[in-house]
């Protein structure tokens, strides 16, 4: 008998510390991005020499969002009909006054975003900065790397010039300009970081101001879609997303130019917004695009896009755009919700439906889980050495 209780405690020890061992959390199998998007292929997140690269983010205890914001494919409505093909590998469909989401694929996904990043630096900028503030070019905004609007030394520039060139043309002068005045692009990025984590978004970590590729940099297609549709309660940045063309000023003896949008989808897809154009090597093609028909706002937003084999991403967005519409005029029911964790946001236009549970903004797995795997796993331990004890005592006196 006590030979039977010893192998019984020892195989409940070990249930116990397979059954309560921590495991990672929000993360399905078969997600491959749910930690951090893939290897890049080239050396610009290589940290600086002397620095550890950055550990993925840390995931939530339940997805952002709702519970299906946590699935790999498709996330589809009961009932409706699937998604158009495309080349995104991950994207969301969400309405823009409402924050519900209407479709989606691997919304969590974390990749870079490139210049969609764009859009939390404007954020930070328009609660920081003072749009008619003057500001002089200087060599360091000219020599930027990657896509520039044209500012120089000597040119002078209002905020609010700077703000629709980052914008419209995702000018990287434009966004160093900006991260001078934020004190800096540690600076600045530390800002970006702290807005994107109060306002729920988690997966999102800025390496840059501008979007080019960096240690540690992610966000996630539901996480653009969510700062995106705050930025657009504020009428600076809706109103400089859906400019066409804007006069900026020349520097030393360069004349001034025209600087036009370079979102295709603002001169011809019917009720268009605006939005925001990336790539980057390691991000490749990245799109956010907003329109309206009728009372409907909605939001599309696609991450690691390809052209195959020549189709343009805008191109590829108009059926999704047109696929969001569908879904919102049959009343598919949402499949999850862009959290309101912003206290400083302004209500959405029309009324909003309010998100499920489970879709608060839960930073952390609590250390309750834990808590209990250890004292499960010592009572179990505790247990066993009892039964050994026992087992010897029983034995020296029957010898």
């Amino acid at each position: 008998m006590p030979r039977r209780l010893l192998r019984l405690l020892v195989a409940l020890f070990v249930l116990i510390c397979t059954v309560t061992a921590p495991t990672a959390a929000a993360d399905p199998a078969g997600c491959a991005y749910r930690n951090a998007p893939p290897p890049p292929v080239d050396s610009s997140e290589n940290p600086v020499p002397g620095q550890q690269p950055p550990t993925p983010l840390a995931l939530p205890s339940q997805p952002v969002g709702g519970s299906r914001m946590a699935e790999c494919g498709p996330v589809i409505p009961p009932g409706a009909a699937g998604a158009p093909a495309n080349q995104f590998e991950s994207w969301v469909l969400a309405d823009l006054d409402t924050g519900q989401v209407l479709a989606a694929q691997d919304p969590h996904a974390r990749q870079r975003p490139a210049s969609l990043i764009k859009v939390l630096l404007a954020l930070v900028v328009m609660r920081e900065l003072k749009m008619d503030t003057l500001v002089t070019g200087t060599w360091d905004d000219a020599n930027q790397d990657g896509t520039r609007v044209g500012m120089g030394p000597e040119g002078k520039y209002t905020n609010d010039q700077i703000f629709h060139a980052l914008l419209m043309h995702s000018g990287n002068d434009c966004a160093y300009a900006f991260a001078t005045q934020l004190g800096g692009a540690d600076k600045a990025v530390a800002k970006m970081n702290a807005l994107a984590h109060s306002v729920g978004a988690l997966d999102t970590r800025t390496a840059t101001p501008s979007g080019l590729d960096g240690p540690g940099m992610v966000s996630s297609a539901y996480d653009l879609a969510l700062l995106f549709r705050l930025a657009m309660q504020d009428k600076r940045f809706a109103d400089a997303v859906s400019t066409q063309q804007i006069q900026f000023p020349g520097w030393q003896d360069k004349p001034g130019f025209v600087v036009g949008n370079d979102n295709p989808l603002l001169y011809n897809y019917d009720g268009d917004l605006g939005g925001k154009t990336g790539y980057t090597d390691d991000a490749l093609h990245t799109y956010i695009n907003a329109a309206q028909r009728g009372g409907t706002r909605i939001v599309f937003v696609g991450m690691r896009g390809t052209m195959s084999p020549v189709t343009a991403m805008y191109s590829q967005s108009v059926p999704m755009m047109n696929y969001g519409f569908d879904l919102k005029s049959s009343k598919a029911q949402p499949v999850g919700q862009l959290v309101d964790a912003d206290p400083t946001a302004r209500p959405a236009v029309t009324t909003a439906t309010p998100p499920p549970a489970d879709a608060q903004h839960l930073t952390t797995l609590p250390d309750s889980h834990f808590t209990l795997t250890a004292a499960l796993a010592v009572l179990a331990l505790l247990l066993v050495i009892a039964a050994v004890i026992y087992v010897g005592i029983r034995r020296r006196r029957i010898g």
